[in-house]
């Protein structure tokens, strides 16, 4: 007697199989995202510049120590300086006996010698100088407490609603605090503001002098399509950088702050600039592997 069962069975197996391989198209498997840093200060965003849409992120409003990102927002000033005629590329900043005085990274300058504005940017954006951060601050506020005055109200103007700023360097202070989100919104605003000024970002080294000053971004010349813009560390926030990709039509900001070392950051900005360019990651659920786990 003809047994329809093991054909029923074999209709069911294979309806079952259609249905997971449908599950599969439609939803993404989970990607794991190792992460360089501690949770409590790892904070990271990936903004397409061109939409403003957000593309990643994680603890992207959480307070942060900005460390020398904080000079991205000393150069804005600057380069405000520069549209408007209060200076020139060639005018001479005076290094003060305060200036000089701070803690490298410096060019190091004697009593009552100074810098001209071109060699000025070049020294914040390459050799990240606090020296010359805070003459220009001196120059432009009249003290470095009156700038970060006027850094503050910008950030607030740009939209950076959880910023602080207490120096123009980025050197450690308890209550100079920043987020991801409001970096990312600062390196946009430089790039759209300050277009014929946003090539400095580019440079690796410089002369100053007589003098080869070499850079610590590492991620110019590394990832095509990489085009600054800062970096920048003290204890307290780890390793922080922003970057800036244009190629192929794509315009990215990555953020990432409070890796534990340049190398790991440095590769951590890669796997996201890569991760926000695979159209198959979207919608991808991403879980994070800490550096403590």
């Amino acid at each position: 007697m003809y047994n329809p069962l093991p054909l029923i069975q074999r209709f069911f197996a294979a309806l079952a199989l259609l249905v997971l391989l449908a599950g599969c198209a439609t939803t993404p498997p989970d990607s794991v995202l190792a992460v360089p840093a501690p949770a409590q200060k790892y904070a990271a965003i990936v903004v397409d510049a061109r939409t403003g849409k957000q593309l990643f992120e994680v603890s992207s409003t959480a307070q942060r120590y900005p460390a020398s990102l904080t000079k991205m927002m000393t150069l804005y000033l600057l380069f405000e300086a520069l549209e408007s005629g209060r200076v020139s590329k060639q005018t001479q900043i005076p290094v003060s006996d305060h200036a000089a005085s701070q803690p490298p990274t410096k060019l190091r300058f004697r009593r009552g010698e100074s810098i001209d504005v071109d060699s000025a940017i070049r020294a914040i954006v390459v050799k990240s100088a606090n020296d010359v951060a805070v003459a220009v601050a001196e120059y432009l506020g009249g003290s470095e407490d009156q700038f970060a005055a006027m850094m503050t109200s910008r950030a607030r103007q740009l939209g950076m609603t959880s910023t602080i700023f207490r120096n123009a360097s980025g050197l450690p202070d308890g209550g100079q605090m920043t987020t991801a989100r409001d970096m990312a919104v600062l390196g946009m605003a430089l790039h759209r503001r300050f277009p014929q000024q946003f090539h400095y970002f580019s440079e690796s080294d410089f002369m100053f002098r007589g003098r080869l000053v070499r850079g610590h971004n590492d991620m110019l010349g590394r990832v095509r399509g990489v085009d600054g813009i800062k970096t920048g560390y003290i204890r307290a926030s780890g390793f922080n950088i922003v970057t800036s990709y244009n190629a192929d039509g794509r315009n990215l900001i990555v953020v990432v702050m409070g890796a534990d070392s340049a190398r790991q950051r440095n590769d951590h900005v890669e796997a996201l600039i890569q991760r926000s360019l695979s159209p198959t990651m979207d919608g991808t659920k991403t879980r994070l592997m800490f550096a403590e786990q």
